[in-house]
């Protein structure tokens, strides 16, 4: 065979074959290559040579090679992305030390991002808890502060235990009960004291409903002395004669028969004046003399609410200490005394076990001449008294009612006197101020008004 038919070097030089034994010879590199897929732009002088070589006529058209060159050039491209695959899927080859040696890298780029990625949501979660702790923080030292402050400032508790700048409901008329529902009902001013101005509520019984309306205030004074009994009603703290749960108790007790006459302590409602446990008992003592000096002999009781009831045992205890006393007295949801009512009450529990609870808190309530001491008062009272309680009382306990009834039952100022003591069920849902709706209520007052009636006259 000629060496012209070997393939040349770039520089045209040939390429000697390699010789294996038995006489058989191989191609060089370049050889191969022109063998497999010469360019066809030649002539097919290329495919000519491995067909030559193979024993095979050479190609006589130059598309055939083209075809070829393709193909060979995928095959190439398919077994080059084969060993990527196999290098990819094979496992990392191990280091002297027995570890992973990473033979790939991610470009610098996608290492980056990938890093922010991870780092984004550490840092939203380290924010989140950075903040929360602030707010733990800040809420431990107001938590530790409110003590110090209500007893450099004994104000505080007193407005705590008044709620008097709590009105509600709020955006009503109080010179229009019957804006209220309250049609048979006239508002009018007295004064207790000079520069203190307290508001009236005056409303009927049902049996009057039609005459009273349209008349002034002169009728309704007039109307005191009609033969039918007076309640004089002491709301508790926080709102206004106008409250919603008042305004329905008004309309029972007008119902069964009773005038009722409510007023809003000194610096309550629209009253004029700065609140005092003095100052409310003497608004009050003030309007019993007035409801007196107008009822003629109709017999006239006192019923307190909540912090109200603290509010009647003091007056009650000063009109029988003057030989005065109402006819009874009635309280509605009422407590011992009033460190023992704060130390009950909702507000309280946080701070129930905080160290130094009463000298903190209830110190300066009585710092501030605040007691309402039911318990002590109730030893010189001298009149029949009801008390009424819901058991699911939120606001004053149950069993501060039942104690204040076991200490006036024992009382020898009530040896004379009935004391009766009526609970209301946890399932019936009267809590703290809904015992107007209890459907017993009329019989209770009812049997008792009736004996209290029969007591006063003998």
């Amino acid at each position: 065979m000629a060496a012209g038919d070997f393939a040349r070097s770039n520089d045209g030089a040939a390429a000697p074959p390699k010789v294996l034994a038995g006489g058989a010879f191989v191609a060089s590199p370049l050889r191969r290559r022109g063998l497999a897929g010469a360019p066809a732009g030649r002539g097919g002088r290329g495919a000519g040579r491995a067909a030559a070589v193979r024993g095979a006529a050479p190609a006589v058209s130059a598309a055939p090679g083209r075809r070829r060159h393709r193909h060979g050039m995928r095959k190439r491209n398919e077994s080059v992305t084969v060993e990527h695959e196999r290098a990819a899927a094979a496992p990392a080859p191990l280091d002297k030390g027995c570890s992973l040696r990473h033979s790939l890298r991610l470009p610098a780029a996608t290492a980056a991002a990938a890093d922010t990625g991870m780092k984004r949501p550490l840092g939203r979660r380290y924010g989140l808890w950075f903040r929360l702790r602030k707010l733990i923080i800040w809420l431990l030292g107001v938590y530790i502060a409110i003590p110090f402050l209500v007893k450099l400032c004994p104000a505080i508790q007193a407005k705590l235990v008044f709620l008097n700048f709590v009105r509600v409901p709020y955006f009503i008329d109080l010179k229009r009960p019957q804006d209220q529902g309250l049609n048979h009902t006239c508002n009018y001013y007295l004064q207790p004291e000079e520069d203190v101005t307290i508001g009236v509520w005056h409303t009927v019984p049902a049996a009057l409903w039609k005459n009273a309306r349209g008349k002034d205030q002169l009728w309704f004074e007039d109307a005191l002395g009609s033969s039918h009994p007076v309640i004089l009603y002491l709301h508790g703290n926080a709102g206004t004669r106008g409250g919603d749960h008042r305004v329905e108790l008004y309309k029972v007790l007008s119902s069964l028969g009773y005038h009722v006459v409510t007023f809003d302590y000194r610096g309550w409602g629209d009253s004029i004046g700065s609140p005092s446990e003095r100052g409310m008992t003497y608004d009050a003592l003030h309007v019993f003399d007035w409801i007196k000096a107008r009822s003629g002999e109709n017999p006239v009781y006192i019923w307190g609410h909540s912090l109200g009831t603290g509010v009647a045992t003091n007056l009650v205890r000063r009109l029988c200490e003057r030989e005065t006393p109402p006819d009874a007295l009635i309280l509605e949801s009422p407590f011992t005394n009033i460190r023992e009512e704060a130390r009950s009450h909702p507000f309280s529990v946080i701070y129930r076990y905080f160290p130094g609870f009463d000298w903190f808190f209830l110190d300066p309530i009585t710092t501030s001449g605040i007691k309402f001491a039911n318990d002590e008062n109730v030893k010189y009272i001298s009149c029949s008294l009801l008390i009424l309680h819901a058991e699911d009382d939120p606001v004053v306990p149950f069993h501060l009612g039942k104690k204040l009834y076991n200490i006036a039952a024992t009382s020898r100022s009530f040896r004379d006197y009935k004391v009766q003591f009526v609970p209301f069920h946890t399932d019936l849902g009267y809590r703290h101020k809904y015992i107007y709706r209890s459907p017993e209520l009329p019989r209770i007052l009812r049997e008792f008004l009736g004996k209290s009636e029969h007591e006063h006259h003998h």
